[in-house]
């Protein structure tokens, strides 16, 4: 495609390059003629080197009107080769643009304190910047991630004898099968530059649909084992660096003119463990983000406004962390398994967190409840997420990451199962604090 507009390019311009030479011809320095009439009008010939001036004027003479026919006929071509020209170039323009979205090899440039800015152009299989090859190895950890669930649900069908279980698992091994040859297609045909590029959307459309129903059928089964358990002894699990991976917690938040937000985290991602968490109101996507992204460390933003915490968590283990603040003179504490590990002041001062927002686990929010960002999303585990509307004491936050029974619970938000709905295959496991640690 691009080589058929190249030579019509080159056309194009040998045309333009012919009429200005005609142009160029009859106007350069040669004889002239008066043709009366109180006006003067000269038209420039090319003269041969041994031939009577006069004589080649005489010869060449042409009437007034004739010539300015012939000059507006060339001026008419030149404009209609020069709009030609225009279309041509927004064609190649236009061109460019789909083959680049399609390829995924454009990334958006980042914005003020290392986020990426919202370029429109969204990538859904997962990062921007990656390449056919890098998607398919992606997708190949995705499948390879269901594949494993679907192996303790056999070994777990097994060890109950339960012929429902066996039946939905054989179902779901012939999806993963037809996803698996979708994803193969898709990524052939980026590969070999097929037309089939043109419903890259639609083939899109198509997989993430199949994986959604897919994650959804795998935990659906999974919830048969864990029916007795209680709601708030529960995990998320994010296993990739995707954009379509994450949870979102079902209400807003209030206006809060302090916080302490705590969890319990494991990672060993990197550069970054991603976004925890991130709370986007109408006119400002970064109201209250917790994100650790490329080689920052972490920061937890306030109004788009920014402090570095000292937390030191991808290590593969658990951790427990807590973050304060206050608007007045905006105070922040942050602390690291019931140690405090340090503090700060003057971030976003006077400015309360606004309220009717939207909350997401797992990503950054560049639109309210959207624009997620692949290179900027969670990967590890994430449990016992709450959110207080007050300052919490150093007492009270030992209590929490000792599991404590005096320990509390958010009264803003509170960890468990029905307050959630996860979406993209980010998973739900038993957990219990302090039991499972590391």
């Amino acid at each position: 495609m691009q080589h058929n507009t190249h030579g019509e390019m080159q056309a194009i311009k040998k045309a333009i390059s012919w009429k200005l030479f005609i142009l160029s011809y009859l106007f350069v320095e040669g004889s002239c003629q008066d043709f009366g009439g109180g006006q003067t009008q000269f038209i420039c010939t090319s003269v041969p080197k041994d031939m009577d001036i006069c004589a080649a004027t005489l010869q060449n003479s042409m009437p007034g009107e004739d010539l300015k026919t012939t000059v507006m006929q060339l001026r008419e071509t030149v404009l209609q080769q020069k709009e030609t020209i225009m279309n041509q170039k927004e064609t190649i323009r236009e061109l460019t643009s789909k083959l680049t979205r399609c390829e995924g090899q454009s990334a958006p440039e980042p914005g003020p304190g290392g986020r990426r800015k919202e370029t429109g152009i969204k990538n859904t299989m997962g990062d921007v910047s990656r390449g056919p090859s890098d998607t398919l190895a992606q997708l190949s950890q995705t499948l390879q991630s269901l594949k494993q669930r679907l192996e303790n649900l056999e070994q777990f069908s097994r060890n109950n004898n339960s012929v429902q279980a066996n039946s939905l698992k054989d179902l779901l091994q012939s999806k993963i099968d037809d996803l698996e040859k979708q994803v193969l297609s898709r990524v052939n045909s980026i590969e070999d530059g097929k037309p089939g590029l043109r419903n890259e959307t639609e083939q899109r459309g198509r997989v993430e649909s199949t994986l959604t129903s897919l994650h959804q059928r795998i935990t659906d089964l999974e919830k048969g084992q864990k029916e007795n358990r209680p709601l708030d002894k529960f995990q998320l699990t994010f296993p990739l660096r995707t954009n379509y991976m994450y949870a979102k917690v079902k209400k807003s938040l209030p206006e809060m003119y302090a916080f302490t937000v705590c969890m319990w985290l494991k990672s060993n991602a990197s550069p970054g463990v991603g976004t925890p968490f991130s709370y986007a109101v109408p006119g400002q996507a970064n109201e209250l983000v917790l994100i650790e992204w490329g080689n920052n460390p972490m920061e937890i933003l306030i109004n788009d406004k920014v402090a570095k915490l000292p937390f030191i968590i991808n290590d593969g283990k658990w951790h427990h962390i807590c973050v304060t603040w206050t608007t007045r003179d905006g105070v922040w504490e942050a602390f690291q398994d019931g140690v405090m590990r340090g503090s700060g002041e003057n971030l976003a001062p006077y400015h309360p967190i606004k309220p009717q927002g939207v909350l997401i686990l797992g990503q950054e929010q560049d639109t309210l409840g959207g624009g997620f960002d692949a290179t900027q999303a969670f990967v590890g585990d994430l449990a016992n997420f709450h959110i207080w509307d007050r300052k919490l004491s150093i007492g009270e936050i030992y209590n929490l990451a000792t599991c404590s029974s005096k320990a509390q619970i958010g009264n803003v938000f509170s960890w468990l199962e029905s307050s959630i709905d996860i979406y993209g295959g980010a998973s739900k496991w038993t957990f219990e604090a302090c039991r499972q640690l590391n």
